[in-house]
């Protein structure tokens, strides 16, 4: 590989969104030197993505900035249930409860991680990841256009243009990550594939301010759907109020029909029309911010990389936001990728480590781009109790319907009961954001093991595993001072983490005698990891002396079952391993 100094920067990042900037605080973290370019100005300027689910929340605990992000987010607790109205104001038909804070849910999501999940929509969130990457060494340039890019045996030459003064210049790096987005130049440049279909079905956007708190914080709730003539075209037949800021600015969403072109919406009356519907409020005073148009995408890609160069987040994965699963995928694309970089360009790993990146994401990307688009679908049993086909106002006759006392109103309860429960996967999908299964050559199957059972419902339920290619399960801890530390906090933060307990003396012998600066000792029950619970003795799945192998991002990357005494044998076994894992003898 070519001197340092011949190059500009290790890795160049195209790209400030979710991808490019989590990309760059993980490289910085782990002390790489990295280079972030965007397009525009400044950072993320609209509301676009909100739900941070806590995968994505253990990832900015493992980078140190999950505190940060709660000081700024609307907190779980207000992201409340999912309304079913007929306006704002107006009369309640349904309502659920969603993102795990209902009675018979909430459970499950605090014993499933130390982090809870957070509304923090994406101009708040960018900058704190852009703040802290540049505070850890990351540097950055505003108004860049990429223009291309060629790599060769060394290293990636790249294109760009200043774009206040016209100056097209070259940055050498050794690596480039192309973080630009939907309509990605760097992917388009690598000839990578999109499976699916663009385009699908269209809805209008409208960010708007105006006070509602003395309509919604007695019940707060982040979504508020609203079943009306005026906003019933599309797959989900729902008008959406959708809070920005609580309670005070807020985005109107509603479906259009693409065959009749675009609605017009520079055309305020009809915008404020639209507004006031959905509130239920003929006179409400409204200030509009911006409006938008976008479509709905159902397409991934079954390659993320060629080369040097890489590609993440909506370049490789593009879909709507249903399910709140967008910066979620960015952002876990990037912190897959990182470790890996790094790894390489310190010279613990091989480069063959980064052939690992699209088999491990590219499976994640395809499941949350079919997902997104399900919940939309999974929409129709809702609009179906509430639409009566054929009726002159077929809106106005569902909910009639729906209210009445007699046989037929009491089929389409019935009927909005298993509606509801349908939407759970969209609302309350804890196994949508946290299963995920690695399978690559940076993950060593277990021998003689047999297919993982699911024993709920895997989209509903996480299922907390130390299998290889699961994230490794949070239990707590209790250090010597008595605070609690999640098995996520004593791993991670960039090093490989050998796990076993008191007994598993030989792993710890093997450990010190390999004497690798990128791998810890993590032994339960020793005074700074007591496992006063017996949480991580339950959850643990392999005997005391036995060991897990988890990887810098949390995911397990090998396990040894049995108690195993012999330090010789716990050191080759483990060498080996590490050898398979990182494509270089140890």
């Amino acid at each position: 590989m070519e001197d340092s100094n011949k190059f500009d920067t290790d890795v160049l990042v195209i790209g400030s969104g979710p991808t490019g900037a989590a990309a760059a605080l993980a490289l910085a973290t782990y002390g790489i030197r990295c280079h972030m370019i965007s397009r525009w100005n400044w950072l993320a300027d609209t509301p676009r993505a909100h739900i941070t689910n806590q995968r994505t929340m253990e990832v900015l605990r493992d980078l140190e900035i999950e505190e940060e992000s709660y000081r700024y987010a609307t907190p779980w607790k207000h992201m409340g249930d999912s309304l079913f109205t007929t306006s704002l104001i107006g009369e309640e038909l349904v309502r659920m409860r969603a993102w795990g804070t209902g009675e018979e849910r909430k459970s499950d999501y605090l014993t499933g991680s130390p982090c809870e999940l957070l509304d923090i929509t994406q101009p708040v969130i960018e900058p704190i990841i852009f703040k802290n990457a540049a505070e850890r060494g990351a540097s950055f340039s505003c108004n860049t256009e990429y223009l291309s890019h060629e790599q060769d045996a060394d290293g990636v030459t790249v294109r760009l243009q200043d774009r206040l003064n016209g100056r097209e210049y070259t940055m050498r790096a050794k690596y480039l990550i192309g973080a630009d987005g939907a309509r990605s130049k760097v992917f388009e440049e690598l000839d990578l594939k999109l499976e699916g279909q663009l385009a699908r079905a269209g809805t209008a956007y409208v960010i708007f301010n105006a006070d509602l708190s003395k309509y919604v914080e007695h019940r707060p709730s982040i979504l508020h759907w609203i079943v009306s003539p005026h906003a019933s075209f599309g797959e989900i037949g729902l008008g959406l109020l959708r809070a920005v800021k609580p309670w005070t600015q807020w985005i109107a969403g509603w479906g259009f029909d693409m065959s009749k072109g675009e609605p017009d919406l520079s055309n305020m009356e009809y915008v404020l029309g639209q507004i006031r519907t959905l509130v239920g409020d003929p006179n409400l005073e409204v200030e509009v911010v911006r409006t938008s148009i976008w479509y709905v995408n159902q397409a991934y890609a079954p390659i993320y990389s060629k080369g040097r160069v890489f590609c993440g987040g909506d370049a490789c994965h593009r879909h709507p936001p249903s399910s709140g699963l967008g910066l979620n995928t960015c952002v876990q694309d990037s912190f897959n990728l990182a470790w890996k970089l790094a790894y390489v360009l310190k010279g613990h790993a091989g480069e063959a480590l980064l052939d690992t990146y699209s088999p491990e994401r590219a499976p994640v990307g395809k499941q949350i781009v079919t997902r997104a688009n399900q919940s939309r679908l999974d929409y129709a049993p809702l609009k179906a109790v509430f639409r009566v086909e054929g009726a002159e106002n077929p809106v106005a006759a569902g909910i009639a319907r729906f209210k009445d006392p007699g046989p037929e109103g009491v089929k389409a309860r019935k009927a909005a009961q298993e509606a509801l429960e349908l939407k759970n996967r969209e609302f309350n999908g804890q196994g949508v954001e946290m299963n995920q299964r690695y399978e690559s050559t940076a993950i060593i199957p277990e021998t003689g093991a047999r297919e993982e059972v699911w024993k709920r419902d895997r989209e509903l339920y996480l299922q907390a595993s130390t299998r290889p290619g699961a994230k490794i399960p949070h239990a707590w801890l209790v250090n010597k001072k008595g605070v609690k530390v999640s098995t996520l906090d004593v791993t991670g933060k960039g090093m490989f983490s050998i796990v076993t307990g008191l007994s598993g003396q030989a792993w710890v012998e093997a450990a010190k005698a390999l004497q690798l600066p990128y791998l810890r000792t993590v032994v339960t029950g020793a005074p700074e990891t007591q496992d006063v619970y017996c949480e991580w003795q339950r959850r643990r799945e392999i005997e005391e002396a036995g060991v897990i192998l988890v990887r810098p991002d949390g995911v397990v990357a090998w396990r040894h079952s049995a108690d195993l005494f012999d330090a010789k044998t716990a050191k080759d076994l483990l060498a080996d391993a590490l050898s398979k894992i990182l494509n270089k003898k140890v």
